[in-house]
């Protein structure tokens, strides 16, 4: 697919950005709309750079029908908009989760209906119930959880978790306002033969993150030792051995740029993405690297309770995906841990205020 104009909900969050910037330094010749209702803090800091890249902005909310029709006639929409935080709605009202990742792919769907527009749906890792994960067999490394070699669940193995890990369970408020909106993105795909594509990320990190405590660690880690704030290993006795895959924003932006070029092929698939085993770290692991590359160290507290929707391990196993595209990342997670350094440093004014807020 070639598309003359890309519509980017969420397009000034972290990842939309990213994307939206991406793509005009590849195709200059695009038309990218970044679409957002600016309500993460931090947002309003990607407006400039968007600009300065040629990438036009909408103010709005996917949960209104009618902020979409605002005059955007794309022939691929990107949809990037998400209340990302695992924790939400526990203990609280889940409105705002259900009302923007169900309801606002609701919207878009209808958008892309109309107009027969190609949609590129990022989902999250999150729709995997955490009972069963919780379930893998794991063995106890120096620095980390590893998965064991006999398992009993299907779709896990040394790689991490596959498209057929199952699905019955609970997997937090996030996680099943995601995969309800997998399930109306096939349905459109197949009533409307709408042209989707479904990407199931791991943890995504990189530069502009806005990092806090229930999402984007990577850049709240590194920020606190930068700014010098104590941090705390969270659950599994305190021991910061808890495993995440890690995937830098550039390589999921090469991805999306491969899947968009090939999306007539790859229409109705669905796919894990992530850094897979080779790009993952514990928590004990990233503040090594931390102190590595800041030259600095902070004190970090013990806490053994493990919190709701905890799980002490997720690997994303994209066999799938790179049979598919060929695609596997470039960057380790030194360079990620760079990167991030490095952008923290150079607007460490703005951000000491804004990061882990």
């Amino acid at each position: 697919m070639t598309p003359k104009c890309v519509f980017l909900t969420g397009g000034a969050g972290f990842v939309g950005s990213n994307l939206g910037i991406a793509l005009k330094r590849a195709m200059p010749g695009l038309r990218v709309v970044a679409f957002d209702n600016l309500k993460r803090r931090g947002a309003e800091l990607n407006l400039p750079r968007l600009a300065a890249h040629g990438v036009e902005f909408v103010h709005g909310d996917v949960r209104q029908r009618e902020d979409l029709d605002c005059g955007v006639d794309a022939d691929l929409l990107i949809e990037c908009s998400a209340e990302p935080s695992v924790l939400a709605g526990i203990g609280s009202s889940p409105d705002y989760v259900i009302q923007t990742n169900l309801v606002g792919t609701l919207n878009v769907l209808e958008y892309c209906r109309r107009r027969g527009t190609a949609l590129i749906f990022l989902s999250t890792s999150r729709v995997y119930p955490i009972e069963p994960l919780c379930r893998i067999r794991l063995e106890e490394a120096a620095t980390r959880f590893e998965i064991a070699a006999v398992q009993e669940l299907p779709g896990v193995s040394a790689r991490g978790v596959s498209e057929a890990f199952p699905l019955a369970g609970a997997r937090s408020l996030y996680g099943a306002s995601k995969l309800a909106a997998e399930l109306f993105v096939e349905e459109y795909a197949a009533q409307y033969r709408l042209t989707a594509l479904i990407d199931r990320c791991g943890v995504i990190a990189g530069p502009w993150q806005m990092g806090k405590v229930d999402q984007g660690v990577v850049a709240l880690w590194v920020a606190c030792h930068v700014f010098g704030r104590g941090l705390r290993y969270i659950g599994y006795g305190g021991h910061g051995k808890q495993v995440r895959d890690v995937l830098h924003v550039d390589d999921l932006c090469d991805l999306v740029r491969t899947q968009i070029a090939q999306l007539q092929t790859l229409r109705g698939q669905l796919f894990n993405v992530g850094g897979g085993r080779d790009v993952s770290l514990s928590l004990v692991e990233l503040t090594a690297l931390c102190r590595e590359v800041t030259g600095r160290t902070v004190p970090i507290e013990a806490v053994p309770e493990t919190r709701p929707a905890d799980v002490p391990l997720y690997l994303s196993d994209c066999t799938k995906l790179r049979g598919a595209v060929g695609w596997t990342p470039s960057r380790d997670v030194r360079r990620l841990v760079a990167d991030v350094h490095a952008w923290v440093r150079d607007h460490a004014a703005v951000l000491e205020a804004i990061i882990g807020r």
